[in-house]
């Protein structure tokens, strides 16, 4: 039994998903994943494409007004995106790990349009405005799915409460320090969000992976080390935390490989390269493959062997946007009555964030005066992988479940 949520009602007893007409109603607000994915997804997209454009200097009037553009960047991609697919994740998976409600209706829409005005403020409004609805959204946020555990007693899960204030706080630093004029520092809070949202993935992939591995292949054989799994949390936050603190290079660099070979010997044992031809599988297996080459490339960059954003984006694109596009599929798919079978639509999107990652991070090494077309290889792919899922599952969020069930 799948303990989480992310999954999913089962299939109607023919092993398909229920025919007849389309579902009728209006359902975006019916569960934190809907409107939270759909928004997250359409951002991602455009947010790349008008950084592509800028990059290309195509585009002269940008967010400049209220931001730095590099800064706008990485604050939108972590605390825009990124947070959007958490904050609807959890509202989703914190209703099924305890019974209890997760906001709706209009409390979901409030928080939704909260969320937007922020996409929408950091662009055009002054700074002051901006930032202030800007960073009331996570604690909100936060304080939603916080009571929901609280109401349940479900401690086991207080850690991904923690680290969703944490969030909220890393966003409110960046925006403080960037009203501050201190750039330098602002970007750095931006990367502390990309290592609490690293964590996330880390934990829900440690928990699900295997078991979405095992009862979908009966007989798999999987390889789980008690000892390693129980150094995978501390040595991870040591390795993340080295990518943060002003540590002397061999430092870092030794930090980050421990958590790298700790997470290699897991990613080993799951044996995700022998999945086959099941890609709801093997492109969640290869999100948590990137998690040790990118804290290998993190030790490298602090010994100043390769460039230190190569790193960066191992997590961001790599990690966080093969992780993403996953879940938000997977969990689409099971939260609105359908089978768990990903299509063509959803191969094609996997494959587009992957290449977006290998052409991110590879490129640039193996041909550093390409840089900017690496770049903008790496957005076309991000905007279309996301595009696609957006125009494909707008009508499937929403719409209610075909099942009928409510969610």
């Amino acid at each position: 039994m799948e303990t989480i949520p992310i999954l999913p009602s089962r299939p109607s007893p023919s092993g398909k998903t229920p025919a007849g007409p389309p579902p009728r109603g209006f359902a975006l607000f019916a569960l934190g994943f809907r409107p939270f994915y759909l928004g997250g997804a359409v951002f991602a997209a455009l947010a790349m494409a008008a950084w592509s454009a800028m990059l290309a200097g195509m585009h002269s009037v940008g967010p400049a007004p209220v931001l730095p553009a590099m800064f706008w960047h990485a604050h939108e991609m972590v605390f825009g995106f990124a947070a959007a697919i958490v904050v609807g994740f959890l509202f989703t998976a914190g209703r099924a790990w305890t019974g209890q409600p997760t906001p709706t209706g209009v409390a979901l829409a409030v928080l939704f349009l909260l969320w937007l005005a922020g996409r929408v403020g950091m662009w055009i409004a002054p700074g002051t405005v901006a930032f202030a609805i800007e960073g009331a959204f996570l604690p909100l946020a936060a304080l939603a799915f916080t009571r929901t555990l609280a109401r349940a007693g479900n401690r086991r899960n207080y850690p991904l409460a923690l680290a969703l204030w944490l969030l909220a706080v890393a966003n409110i630093a960046a925006l403080w320090l960037q009203a501050g004029g201190h750039d330098v520092a602002a970007l750095h809070a931006c990367r502390a969000g990309v290592a609490l949202v690293t964590l996330f993935v880390v934990v829900i992939g440690g928990r699900v992976i295997p078991m979405f591995t095992t009862n979908a292949i009966p007989g798999f054989r999987l390889r789980q080390y008690q000892q390693v799994d129980r150094m995978v949390i501390p040595a991870t936050v040591l390795g993340l935390a080295s990518g943060l603190l002003p540590l002397p290079g061999w430092l870092a660099a030794a930090l980050s490989l421990l958590a790298a070979g700790v997470l290699a010997v897991r990613v080993a044992g799951w044996r995700g390269y022998a999945v086959g031809n099941r890609p709801l599988l093997w492109v969640l297996h290869l999100a948590y493959a990137w998690l040790p080459l990118a804290l290998l490339l993190q030790a490298l960059g602090a010994l100043g062997l390769v460039m230190a954003g190569l790193a960066t984006h191992a997590f961001t694109v790599g990690v966080l946007g093969v992780a993403i596009i996953a879940m938000i599929t997977r969990t689409a798919l099971g939260h609105t009555g359908r089978m768990l079978v990903a299509g063509r639509t959803e191969t094609v999107a996997y494959w587009l964030i992957a290449m977006a990652a290998a052409l991110r991070v590879f490129g640039p090494m193996v041909w550093p005066a390409g840089y900017l077309h690496w770049i903008w290889g790496a957005g076309a792919c991000w905007v279309a992988g996301f595009g696609l899922y957006a125009l494909t599952y707008a009508p499937r969020l929403a719409r209610p479940r075909v099942d009928g069930k409510p969610g």
